[in-house]
């Protein structure tokens, strides 16, 4: 088993990649010396909200690996569904000099009848949107996406598109939005913002493992941070011997079903042991909210999913605390697990999207998407699937269509190594107003 620190040579090529602008290629093709315009397309921006986070980072510079860098990009018009008690939009408008446009169309093209920017950032998270009888709350992910993709096809131009979090709530719409990328030719990035976080032991998962069982354990809610831990688990597990091969089946079980898993066997206790301590074992400095549990260790749901290959893999929700992010898995021939912690900083989450918005700055200046977008249509996938099972009283669902196949990418020059935790401290107060290059 190999387990690396990052060196200093990745990080030297990380800060050249992620600093300054770089050549891009214009609407004709040809190469020149610019920096991108970003049109951002969100639902609500408010304190703490997704666009929050990263309108700080490509606003200004952001914070990563202990340097400040410049994100290259600019961002020139703003599109805001819903204007919340506490709204941003209006003072970083005015503040900052950046329209704000009636639609989305209006956005991207700057207010003519083209598409005039090179780039789009799609926030679907946060806000006031209703829950389907799944319990699925539907964000308008894919309704902003079809609006975007549409000025894209009149223009005959493609841009770049970053989607926050899952494609959608719905398997069938993330498949689309995935199938219209292809289609046209659109760089598509995706995806949460937690497996580019320091990891605590510092590891690597080791190329071409046969992994045998794999966890990842959050502390929050049913959907929105069981995403989260699917791309934690993804972000790993790709790397097996083969690739990602696919999904067969997925099921959601909570209470005594959930703990009936794991006293069974079907959830193996080492590895949520192995988890859970390498989060204590991490020196990780908790916010007040975060509760550490006694053992032994009881989740409250799991995410049960059986991959085409014979892997399982585990999603579960053990205490609370909306910044745990733990995972460990058994690979063939190995004695001990590989596990690890996810360490978000003194912040809390807010720091994830320091690390998110490098790599969301690097692709919106190379077209070229730090991993691949099939991870997150993938998780899309399981998420939709285990909401069906909740729904269906815990019991599996097959997922025919999520035995696909794609390979990783290496990603790691774009993870956080804890070096900014020298900069911004435990004693620090966290900002309390949209003040970008602050955080």
């Amino acid at each position: 088993m190999s387990i690396t620190q990052f060196s200093r040579r990745q990080w030297l090529a990380t800060a050249s990649a992620l600093s300054g602008a770089s050549l891009v290629k214009s609407s004709s093709g040809a190469a020149q010396n610019s920096r991108p315009k970003v049109a951002a397309i969100y639902t609500e921006f408010r304190l703490r909200s997704h666009a929050h986070h990263f309108l700080t980072s490509l606003m200004g510079k952001y914070l990563f690996r202990g340097q400040w860098l410049d994100p290259g990009v600019d961002v020139v018009s703003f599109y805001a569904d819903q204007f919340p008690d506490g709204d941003m939009t209006r003072e970083a408008s005015e503040k900052y000099k950046v329209p704000i446009y009636k639609t989305i169309a209006e956005a991207l093209c700057l207010g003519g009848d083209k598409l005039a920017v090179d780039a789009v950032l799609l926030i679907g998270e946060h806000g006031r949107y209703p829950r389907n009888e799944l319990g699925q709350q539907m964000y308008p992910r894919k309704e902003f996406f079809d609006q975007i993709v549409a000025v894209i096809e009149k223009s005959g131009r493609p841009a770049p598109i970053f989607n926050d979090k899952h494609l959608s709530y719905r398997w069938d719409w993330a498949k689309a939005m995935y199938d219209d990328a292809v289609r046209l030719k659109i760089p598509f990035m995706a995806g949460s913002s937690v497996p580019l976080a320091e990891r605590r032991p510092a590891i690597q998962f080791p190329k071409d493992a046969v992994v045998e069982e794999a966890v990842s354990i959050h502390g929050g809610g049913v959907e929105s941070y069981d995403f989260h831990a699917l791309e934690v688990m993804q972000s790993m597990i790709e790397f097996r011997r083969g690739g990602e091969t696919g999904v067969k089946e997925v099921q959601l079980v909570e209470g005594e079903a959930a703990r009936a898993a794991l006293e069974q066997g079907r959830i193996s206790r080492e590895l949520v042991n192995a988890a859970m301590n390498a989060e204590r074992n991490g020196g990780m400095q908790r916010r007040p909210r975060m509760t550490f549990p006694d053992e032994p260790f009881v989740p409250r749901h799991a995410v049960l999913v059986t991959y085409k290959d014979g892997t399982r893999g585990t999603a579960l929700t053990i205490g609370s605390g909306g910044d745990r992010w733990n995972f460990a898995c058994k690979l063939r021939g190995q004695e001990k697990p590989l596990a690890t912690a996810y360490y978000s900083g003194s912040w809390g989450n807010w720091n994830l999207f320091n690390a998110l918005s490098g790599a969301v700055a690097h692709f919106f200046r190379t077209g070229k998407s730090p991993y691949p977008v099939e991870r997150t249509l993938l998780a899309s996938g399981v998420l939709d699937a285990a909401m069906h099972s909740r729904a269906g009283g815990g019991k599996p669902v097959a997922t025919p269509e999520l035995e696909f196949s794609y390979q990783p990418q290496d990603f790691s020059v774009f993870c956080e190594t804890g070096e900014s935790w020298k900069v911004i401290t435990p004693d620090m107060p966290e900002p309390r107003t949209f003040q970008p290059g602050t955080g």
